[in-house]
């Protein structure tokens, strides 16, 4: 029964039609800009009160390229134009470079940009490098005349600004920037090892992607270098982009499974000679999950961070830079995970590093002497703290957090002496969601807000005094067009669900609800430990249309999300994903049911991505009497089918916990199945695999269960490739929901 709502879901059409100004459809959401949120993006020099931002050229000719300008936070009403488009004109016929990033070197003579990007995994990481000389007026395109297109990764200038390194296939090159001539530093000659790269997990789950670190004095380059041999293969296959189908293989550990080895050598620019750093412990057990110079100053030390794979120990390593020694300065335990984060920083006289930890309950700061002899903890508050910056003076600690309530944040300082601490969001600002990129020198900050209600908008300020001096993007025309839609405002409250627990809860309601009636409850849901969903902040409008139309939308953090609500909180699903945080949310569900008498108990749904597919399928499969209607995309049915870093963090080893894995992946209660469900998938999924996809579609068919079902061939987790696949996804969804769980009051 998959088969015919797949086909017929293609016919006619949500929203043709030209919508009133009051209403949402996915036409507007999607296809038009008129409701599409404005982002000012810049980049902080590191004098501390200058930055460079894109802007489209003013040409007629170039009208469509991107230039780059530089201004200061003391005059930011005068800016000034580094690059124009003009300037990045490489042939008569060409059009200007597309810029997809850029770097200039320390004395501002020289610019690397990045351009003709393409994707790997996640992010666009793999592309062209050119340097621009901005006083000779001169294009040098990198890589030399062999180099195919988008074949260089990670362009980076050296500390002054005579070399430029770079990955190519599996080794580090440097480029000279006088003669232009390139030397190979590392001499991998397999598809096995691979040089300043990462492997999938590692970047997916530790979320790294640039493999070298370039020494201070410009004399040698740190670098982590994988193995993957023996590591199994995950297939994928293209269908659709050639005459016959393309199969592509990447090394994917899979809980339980082998991982990579993992070692990091420092290779020296003039001998091209690698030290090996002598790391202890099995180099497949364990992850090197940073590393950095130790100081900006120091070219002689690394600091590395390496975690056991049962990632309950993270140890804080100094590497000497040439022989390889290492000392142990920090060890970090927890009997159920540590968190990895990259919040070490080095103090200007390298006699101290900030560190943060929840070992007395709390996400909180501390200040660590070099050789691990003495902590001091800063923040001494019970509330979670998320470390954003240490000014470059050494003097201040600029943190978010939010004390009283955990769907909001605000920006906070202390001293690194563990005085002053203080709120520089001003406490008469809006609710809602506060972040900032502050200046290295820690007196300006570009500052955006935005909350439930509310687009964001982007404001220049100094600090600490949180003064305003310029608004970047205040998003005006988006708040007019917002306003006329006259959106119910978004609620957000605790829901009790026993023995003293309560969950943070969000709801959006239709406009003008009659509460003598009653309304379709569609539950979105994560629930997983990498994220929380029950956010004051701006978000997508799909849930606001849905909402005009007649449901109600709500949303809970379970315990084990990751809400600032204490260690405590975030560890209550340890070894028990799949089993804890469904059942929390159908205790929500069934609370919500008993306190508000306008929601139709007949009429609950559940929809979520990834982990939040699974959570859907968890909450159809598992409580089928109190879920009628669910859609998971780009779920995992099966727990063991996903990484080792992710799901041995959270789970433990398969063979050690074989009862909750099977427990808490909902493949194995397919048999339950009462009600409506919709399952979305891409085929190229690297992240949550098609396989785990068909496995269940398998078992469904197995159990003579009716389901319907839709496959992106193109898609991958985010579902964004081939045309109009996103607008696409939400019509489905949207039908399925008009037709399983119709909209309105009853």
């Amino acid at each position: 029964k998959a088969l015919p709502f797949a086909l017929t879901c293609l016919a006619g059409s949500w929203s043709d039609a030209t919508p009133p100004p009051a209403s949402l459809s996915l036409a507007r959401i999607h296809d038009k800009e008129d409701l599409k949120e404005k982002r000012f993006d810049l980049k902080w020099l590191e004098d501390g009160d200058s930055y460079t931002f894109l802007r489209k050229s003013e040409q007629e000719k170039y009208k469509e390229s991107k230039e780059i300008w530089l201004s200061t936070a003391t005059n930011p009403d005068h800016p000034e134009i580094l690059v124009s488009a003009e300037e990045l004109v490489t042939g008569q016929s060409e059009p200007p470079l597309e810029i997809d990033g850029y770097a200039l070197s320390p004395d501002r003579s020289l610019l690397l940009l990045y351009t003709n990007s393409e994707r790997v995994w996640r992010r666009n990481s793999r592309g062209d490098y050119w340097i621009y000389n901005l006083q000779a007026k001169t294009l040098h395109k990198l890589g030399g005349p062999d180099a195919a297109p988008s074949s260089l990764m990670f362009a980076k200038l050296s500390p002054r600004g005579t070399h430029v390194a770079y990955v190519r296939e599996a080794n580090i090159h440097i480029e000279s920037l006088e003669d232009h001539s390139i030397r190979t530093l590392t001499t991998s000659s397999n598809n096995q090892i691979f040089n300043g790269r990462f492997d999938w997990v590692y970047e997916e789950e530790l979320g790294v992607r640039d493999g070298f670190r370039w020494s201070p004095d410009g004399k040698a380059i740190a670098y982590w270098q994988f193995d993957e041999t023996g590591v199994r293969k995950q297939t994928l296959v293209d269908n659709v982009s050639n005459l016959y189908p393309k199969v592509i293989r990447f090394g994917y550990p899979k809980a339980g499974q082998r991982n990579a080895s993992c070692r990091v050598g420092v290779v020296e620019i003039e001998t091209t000679e690698t030290t090996w750093i002598q790391i202890p412990g099995d180099p497949r057990e364990h992850y090197l999950a940073r590393m950095e110079w130790a100081g900006a100053d120091n070219s002689d030390e690394l600091v590395i961070q390496q975690l056991n794979r049962a990632q309950d120990t993270k140890v804080v390593i100094i590497a000497q830079r040439r022989s390889g020694r290492v000392r142990t300065v920090l060890t970090e335990e927890d009997p159920t995970w540590v968190v990895m984060n990259n919040n070490l920083h080095w103090t200007p006289d390298g006699r101290h590093f900030t560190w943060t930890s929840e070992r007395d309950g709390w996400e909180q700061l501390y200040r660590v002497s070099r050789d691990g002899t003495r902590t001091i903890k800063l923040t001494t508050d019970d509330f979670d703290i998320n470390l954003l910056h240490v000014d470059n003076a050494g003097l201040w600690a600029y943190f978010l957090a939010s004390p009283e309530e955990p769907s909001q944040r605000y920006l906070y300082r202390i001293g690194l002496d563990g005085q002053g601490l203080s709120r520089l969001t001003p406490e008469n600002e809006h609710r809602g969601t506060h972040s900032y990129r502050i200046s290295p020198s820690g007196k300006f900050a570009v500052w955006t807000r935005s909350d439930a209600d509310t687009p964001s908008v982007t404001r220049l300020v100094s600090l600490p005094d949180h003064a305003i001096i310029k608004t970047l993007e205040d998003n005006a025309e988006l708040h007019t067009k917002i306003d006329a839609l006259k959106l119910a405002p978004v609620e957000f409250f605790d829901v009790e669900i026993g023995k003293g627990i309560r969950l943070p809860a969000r709801c959006i309601r239709p406009p003008n609800i009659d509460r003598t009636r009653k309304y379709p409850l569609l539950v979105y849901v994560y629930g997983e430990p990498a994220g929380q969903v029950v956010r004051d902040s701006w978000g997508g409008l799909w849930h606001h249309m849905l909402a005009q139309q007649g449901y109600v939308v709500m949303s809970f953090d379970n315990r084990g999300s990751r809400s600032p609500l204490g260690r405590v909180w975030r560890r209550e699903a340890y070894r028990k994903i799949g089993i804890l945080p469904p059942k929390d949310q159908a205790a929500a569900v069934r609370a919500v049911l008993a306190e508000r008498s306008w929601l139709d108990a007949k009429r609950i749904g559940s929809w979520g991505w990834s982990g939040g597919g699974s959570m859907s399928l968890n909450a159809i499969f598992k409580y089928p009497d109190l879920y009628h209607t669910a859609i998971a995309v780009a779920s995992v049915p099966d727990q063991r089918h996903y990484d080792t870093i992710y799901q041995e963090r959270y789970m433990g080893l398969p063979s050690e916990n074989r009862k909750a894995f099977r427990e808490g992946s909902p493949v194995n209660f397919v048999q339950n199945l009462k009600g409506n469900l919709l399952i979305i998938h891409g085929a190229a999924d690297d992240n949550c695999h098609y396989q785990t996809y068909l496995r269940l579609v398998d078992k469904l068919i197995e159990h003579n269960k009716a389901f319907s079902m839709m496959t992106y061939p193109q898609g991958t987790h985010s579902i964004r490739e081939g045309k109009n696949a996103r607008r696409h996804l939400y019509e489905t969804m949207t039908r399925f929901l008009h037709e399983k769980m119709p909209p309105g009051p009853r």
